[in-house]
């Protein structure tokens, strides 16, 4: 049975994010690990252990491009900022519109206008216990007296201040409660609107009790004044803060919430099943609400069960009067439990009662990851209906959307003239045209086959109405572009005839920090939606990175050194030139002042962007310069390199200036290269380094067969990383580039120098550096390529020959290429181990254009002077 309808409505929905909570600030001792895990106390310490915070901190690791562990998740949080994290999060999340109990309380929490900014529709919905602890706090400490109520004699009490008393102070501090009716949840409701906590009552979608939290869920139906006066007499001689957990209180405020929710016509959500530690999980399970589900006072309520009720998930699927929200159990359980207490549900609930939310709170990765897991489930659930007959795949894509939108705007009343979710649109846009009125077009981004950076614009609009879902044209035989000429060069089989789509990955979707009006976004070159083309060279290293992940559940972390030089133009004699910015020597202070206003706005901008720089500084070439990026994992790696090229030359024309990143400017001078530290992980753990200093040469035997794969292939490996006859020019001996085939430790002119930066155990080496790696070389082709060489070394074991940690002997050690002509002809012979990786069309195409760049700069020798103007 085909289920690419299914998946693909799973996967367009936008979220309707029905019960979720505040955001913290960065800087709330709230912490980070709750992310992860529900756990508290001495608890939290065995939280890493579980099989959901191991899947989850993975699944932020691979969102963000970090390592994968909880300290490089907090530090790329850190350092990327509360902006560039939620953003990434939402966008991936796809949550559009979203409801908050905002009566949790946490450390530096944001308020609810503050999360408008990154989700278009924010709606609130009232905690009842919180509502009416804050009232009791605020009533000033003159107007009772906890003391008075110490004696358990009544009669031994000051004439006037019986509980019920105190609630009379608080209805006179009520000045629209002109009765002095007794107190009441609406008594505690309207206190809010006088003290505008609650600016129009259209504000509150649905109110919520946590009474499963304190006293249980087998509510008293007859609780009566008595019982709830002294219950609040016991509250009010505990002290402030007011902790309402008195059961006769609890259950007097909730029938009295139930009946004020019965006359707005509001929903009233209701925690069951698992959730704070203080709850008694006996007392949690939905059944015991039988008595407040069959009273008549009570028939009217829209009750909404939150948690999936687990582990009592079928025993809420039997009620049939009430609505079901999975959030919490989805994504906090293992993927088998998810996936079982979704199908509990659904068992006897009817579809249309049964709805998503994240339950997010403090971090926006807990939304993230509710939104990404939800749409995980729900697929697999629904998928298993319709291969058993419960469903036909019509129905399953009706579902979807019932599931993740249709029945929360519905049970909650989001009005539609405010909000209309469907699966091809963008909410934002709907909910309010304005939201986006800063931000009038967007740059779809892709790399074409000689390495050269290429956009199509549209307007925001469009890009949320059309290009989100269709994706933009674009002709085959862009991608057989050669670096001198916008047209294909012969033998590609890339021709005017067909077209690929660029599809946007909205993860990678950026507001332009030098230009704020718009956005940038990478692309994916698919055949349609959802299928990629063969020649997208972002899904080429996908799969290489696939295939190290399913063959040695391996993962390869990269991080890339910008080296690029900075140009300004002179006429002379009517002719234009490009001389270098500056010609101070190598890491010199006075090069760094000159560039200071450039590079700090480089800075920023990549930080603003979610990329991390570890360090700059003046380069050996005249007017060159160096930003160093983080290591992240290579398919992130290959994306911040494209954002980093693209904000450096942007920040440079702002000053007036050309920022190349042409591998040979001057030929009397260094080059600049794209040097990429390698390193290999497992399980947020590096597994390049040896685990001790008796590991030879302080590599693991991984490390080693995967650096000598990477070794035995260098020579074809160059037509990718170094695909330009220019590159040549810089892989000379003695500029520190690599031009002979060995690898060394610390050693400059290695090709492969085995690195062990500052904080490296002694005898260990954390990871590799290639320096043959170029600023005209696709990353995303660069690195598959590597990949597929260091595959190769794995799967035959291969041995790594020693080091030579000496200058090079030019009479003992094998020349690498020492031209593009030479590495084209190794990648003839050398293809083989490829053919996995990258498709013979592709192949074809990459080698068809490396033969016309060696064509055309052998006829035109001073051509690559151009370069600087496409790289």
């Amino acid at each position: 049975m085909d289920m690419s309808e299914l998946r693909r409505a799973v996967e367009e929905v936008e979220l309707v994010d029905a019960h979720a909570h505040n955001i913290v600030s960065l800087r709330s001792n709230f912490s980070f690990s709750h992310a992860f895990s529900e756990a508290n106390g001495d608890a939290l310490a065995f939280s890493p252990r579980t099989l959901s915070f191991k899947r989850s901190l993975r699944e932020i690791a691979e969102l963000y491009g970090s390592g994968l562990s909880l300290q490089s998740v907090e530090e790329h949080r850190r350092v990327s900022g509360m902006q560039s994290i939620c953003s990434s999060c939402f966008k991936a999340a796809r949550i559009t519109a979203v409801l908050i109990d905002d009566g949790l309380q946490l450390d530096k929490k944001h308020d609810i206008e503050w999360h408008k900014s990154f989700i278009p529709f924010v709606g609130r919905i009232l905690r009842i216990e919180r509502l009416a602890e804050q009232i009791l706090d605020e009533i000033p400490l003159c107007l009772w007296d906890a003391e008075m109520y110490k004696t358990s004699e009544r009669d031994s009490r000051p004439e006037g201040h019986s509980s019920f008393d105190v609630i009379s102070y608080i209805n006179l501090m009520l000045k629209d409660l002109a009765d002095g009716s007794s107190w009441t949840l609406d008594s505690f409701t309207k206190a809010f609107v006088s003290n505008n906590a609650v600016t129009v009552a259209g504000e509150i979608f649905g109110l919520k009790s946590i009474a499963a939290y304190r006293s249980g869920l087998e509510i008293n139906t007859n609780v009566t004044k008595n019982d709830a006066e002294e219950g609040l007499r016991q509250v009010l001689i505990a002290g402030k803060p007011v902790r309402i957990a008195n059961k006769n209180l609890i259950d007097y405020i909730f029938l009295q919430s139930l009946e004020v929710a019965q006359s707005y016509d509001l929903p009233m959500q209701i925690h069951t099943g698992f959730g704070d530690k203080d709850l008694d999980m006996r007392l949690s399970n939905p059944l015991h609400l039988r008595a407040v589900l069959e009273d008549k006072r009570y028939l009217k309520s829209r009750i909404v069960l939150l948690h999936a009720s687990y582990p009592f998930s079928r025993e809420a699927s039997y009620l049939a009067s009430v609505y079901l929200d999975f959030g919490l159990a989805i994504p906090k359980l293992s993927v088998h439990g998810m996936i079982s207490s979704m199908k509990e549900l659904l068992e006897l609930a009817p579809i249309n009662k049964v709805m998503f939310s994240t339950d997010g709170y403090a971090f926006p990765e807990t939304f993230y990851l509710g939104a990404k897991k939800s749409r995980e489930v729900v697929f697999s659930v629904l998928r298993d209906a319709c291969i058993d007959g419960d469903l036909s795949l019509t129905e399953a894509v009706e579902a979807v959307k019932d599931i993740f939108a249709r029945n929360a705007i519905h049970f909650y009343k989001i009005s539609l003239a405010n909000s209309v979710v469907s699966s091809h649109s963008n909410l934002s846009q709907k909910l309010n045209d304005g939201l986006d009125i800063d931000v009038s077009l967007v740059r779809i981004t892709w790399v074409d086959g000689s390495g050269q950076h290429r956009c199509r614009v549209v307007p925001k609009k469009r890009f949320n109405d059309v290009v989100v879902k269709n994706g933009v044209g674009l002709a085959f035989a862009v991608m057989g572009f050669s670096s001198f000429m916008d047209g294909p060069a012969d033998g590609t089989g890339l021709t005017a005839v067909g077209e690929t789509r660029l599809m946007p990955d909205l993860s990678t979707l950026r507001r332009i920090p030098w230009n704020k009006k718009d956005e940038m976004v990478l692309a994916d070159m698919c055949v349609k939606p959802g299928e990629a083309w063969e020649y997208c060279p972002r899904n080429v290293l996908r799969r290489a990175s696939k295939i190290l992940k399913d063959e040695f559940d391996l993962e390869m972390n990269a991080g890339f050194e910008n080296e690029f030089i900075l140009l300004k133009r002179l006429i002379r004699e009517g002719k234009e030139e490009w001389i270098s910015f500056d010609s101070s020597p190598y890491c010199s202070t006075s090069a760094f002042d000159s560039a200071s206003p450039i590079l700090h706005e480089v800075v920023d901008a990549l930080h603003s962007l979610g990329i991390s720089v570890e360090q700059l500084h003046g380069e050996a070439a005249k007017g060159q310069f160096e930003v160093v990026l983080k290591y992240t994992i290579c398919t992130k790696a290959a994306d911040n390199l494209i954002f980093t090229r693209e904000v450096i030359r942007a920040i440079a024309r702002k000053h007036g200036l050309l920022a190349t990143f042409i591998p040979k400017y001057a030929l009397d001078d260094l080059g600049s290269g794209s040097h990429v530290h390698l390193s290999l992980w497992r399980n947020g753990q590096n597994v390049f380094m040896g685990s001790d200093g008796s590991s030879k040469h302080g590599i693991s035997t991984l490390g080693r067969e995967f650096m000598a794969g990477i070794l035995q292939h260098l020579p074809s490996t160059l037509a990718f990383i170094a695909p330009l006859p220019n590159s040549y020019d810089r892989l000379q001996p003695n500029t520190w580039s690599g031009a002979y085939l060995f690898w060394g430790n610390e050693n400059k002119e290695a090709p492969l120098r085995a690195s062990s930066p500052p904080g490296t155990l002694d005898g260990l080496v954390s990871n590799f550096e290639m320096k043959s790696f170029d600023g005209s070389a696709n990353p995303y082709l660069g690195l598959a390529a590597i990949l597929a060489a260091g595959i190769d070394g794995l799967r035959r074991h291969l041995p790594l020959p020693e080091p030579v940690d000496a200058n090079p002997n030019a009479e003992i050690l094998q020349r690498l290429p020492a031209s593009l002509s030479e590495s084209l002809d190794a990648l003839h012979e050398d293809d083989d181990f490829l053919k996995e990786f990258i498709s013979d069309k592709f192949l074809t195409a990459i080698k068809a254009i490396r033969k016309a760049e060696i064509a055309h700069y052998t006829k035109h020798k001073d051509a690559y002077k151009q370069l600087i103007h496409r790289y």
